[in-house]
């Protein structure tokens, strides 16, 4: 493995999401999938921006304290969608996701991941945010989206790596695999300082 002693550890991902785990699968890294039954992912109102995704991939690495021991590194995430001072969360059903998705259209919105990575002895969290250009989109491309991927579990109703993204997306400043729900490589270099003690 290219991460020096990441071997003499379990790597524990407390996510559900598909996209987190293909994602981490693509680097090589082996790990096992931990979920709690109940996460309150609520966040206090004066939050803005990354400090809403960061405080809830704190919040989510919390409820595992004291179950991680010295050979166990923990890894949260949140993902959120920003547009126009506000966030867009995940739909509620296909017509909450066609208005998600008329409001991003023709518009530059800023996706937003906080990762947090945990042991028993240490924590140290992460945002990062790409841009993303999404040109005007006509009615029957959102609703033959909505209606064949039926994206209510993604925020901002869309999935980059979908048609929506072929179709729609303009261009990125940023990581797109952000976008997908996990900045990737920067997760890859802060688990090699995080497990070799680099800058921390």
């Amino acid at each position: 493995m290219f991460i020096p002693n990441i071997d003499k550890y379990k790597i524990i991902l407390a996510s559900q999401s598909p996209r987190r785990h293909y994602l981490l699968k693509e680097i090589g890294i082996d790990f096992e999938i931990k979920l709690k039954q109940f996460v309150d992912e609520s966040y206090p109102e004066n939050l803005v921006k990354d400090e809403i995704p960061l405080y809830l991939a704190r919040k989510k690495a919390k409820v595992f304290q004291g179950e991680l021991n010295d050979k166990e590194i923990l890894i949260t995430a949140d993902t959120i969608v920003w547009l126009n001072n506000s966030i867009l969360q995940k739909p509620v059903d296909q017509d909450d996701a066609i208005r998600i998705l008329t409001a991003i259209s023709g518009q530059c919105h800023q996706v937003y991941t906080g990762v947090c990575i945990k042991s028993a002895s240490k924590e140290v969290s992460f945002t990062s945010c790409t841009d993303v250009y999404f040109k005007k989109l006509t009615f029957a491309e959102i609703d033959h989206y909505v209606t064949r991927y039926q994206p209510f579990d993604k925020a901002g109703a869309y999935g980059i790596q979908e048609w929506i993204g072929y179709i729609g997306v303009e261009k990125i400043n940023g990581s797109f695999f952000n976008v997908m729900g996990l900045p990737i490589q920067k997760l890859y270099s802060e688990l090699d300082d995080f497990i070799n003690d680099k800058n921390i």
